[in-house]
């Protein structure tokens, strides 16, 4: 049995190095208690952009370009080494860290962002990067489209895993390109909460006859900074929750084993045995004996889509 953490913790929103604090003290801090893979909810650096829900496309442009303002200036860059203080941490606690983040894409002038998730292994490297492939509904007024890139599955001390933010896991292909690779593990970290998507994870844990780790965000509204801009307007004060966690634990074949974590800010451990996801596909394995790759065939495009370069 593996011990897994799954941090339904908020991070320090729209404070980049605070966020960063507070992931490394959660990593050390679920490493001691025995955790081998640690989970981020989507987004958690620094802070999902909950107020898209909220904002009206027009009347509140100036409001809406104030608050991603101070997301991309607090967003990860990569190439900049933004991330550095969170691959330490995996390293110095010999444990494999999914990290959700907002990512800015390297590059003078760029303001581009993506909704980013790394895989970290136990020596502190990257292992997969990827980004969101479809921003939902107004989350395209922040984040740009992802690629295929990172559409991989990696070998982890407790198990093989794949990953897909939010509703990506509604998309059927994309599930398809990890249980061909033989996933254990397919982690979902998310904003999206309550029992119609903890059922559709059900789901992904049937069809796939595999683990499945839901992350989500645990947001209150005293978690927002006290500048935040026209607050009271967009979140009440008497509106305690703005998004509840709900993170689980699903067993092959959609039993859940720990959560939801529902309105509450803590860290869910929960064990995992990753053969029963071998044992589980026995009867119906999508990606194997189910498959018929003489009816279907899938091509995945795993190149790195970067901005267009100009020469001067």
């Amino acid at each position: 049995m593996s011990k897994i953490a799954i941090i339904q913790q908020p991070p320090v929103v729209l404070h980049r190095q605070a966020s960063l604090d507070q992931a490394v003290a959660w990593i050390h801090e679920a490493a001691s208690k025995g955790a081998e893979l640690i989970v981020f909810p989507e987004a958690f650096l620094p802070g999902y952009p909950a107020w898209v829900w909220r904002l009206r496309p027009g009347s509140d442009w100036d409001l809406s370009e104030a608050l991603h303002q101070r997301l991309l200036e607090n967003s990860i860059d990569l190439d900049r080494g933004d991330l550095a203080p969170v691959l330490q941490a995996a390293g110095q606690a010999g444990v494999s860290v999914i990290m959700g983040f907002n990512e800015r894409d390297g590059g003078t002038g760029r303001s581009t962002l993506y909704n980013s998730a790394v895989v970290i292994d136990g020596e502190g490297g990257i292992v997969n990067h990827h980004r969101k492939l479809m921003p939902t509904n107004p989350e395209r007024m922040i984040w740009g489209f992802g690629d295929g890139a990172g559409l991989r599955a990696v070998d982890t001390p407790v198990g093989r895993v794949g990953l897909l933010l939010c509703w990506e896991n509604y998309m059927p292909l994309a599930r398809f390109a990890l249980y061909a690779q033989g996933i254990d593990i397919h982690i979902a970290p998310t904003y999206d909460s309550g029992p119609a998507w903890i059922g559709s994870l059900q789901h992904i844990a049937r069809e796939g006859g595999c683990w499945v780790i839901g992350a989500g965000v645990a947001l209150r509204n005293r978690d927002l900074p006290e500048d935040f801009s026209q607050r009271e307007s967009i979140y009440p004060e008497d509106e305690d929750w703005i998004n509840p966690g709900d993170s689980v634990l699903i067993a092959p074949g959609g039993e859940i084993v720990e959560g939801p974590l529902h309105e509450q800010q803590a860290i869910l451990y929960c064990e995992i045995e990753a053969a029963r996801s071998v044992a589980a596909r026995r009867t119906f394995d999508v990606a194997g004996h189910y498959s018929r790759p003489d009816v279907f065939q899938l091509q995945v495009d795993r190149k790195r889509q970067s901005p267009i370069a100009f020469e001067s």
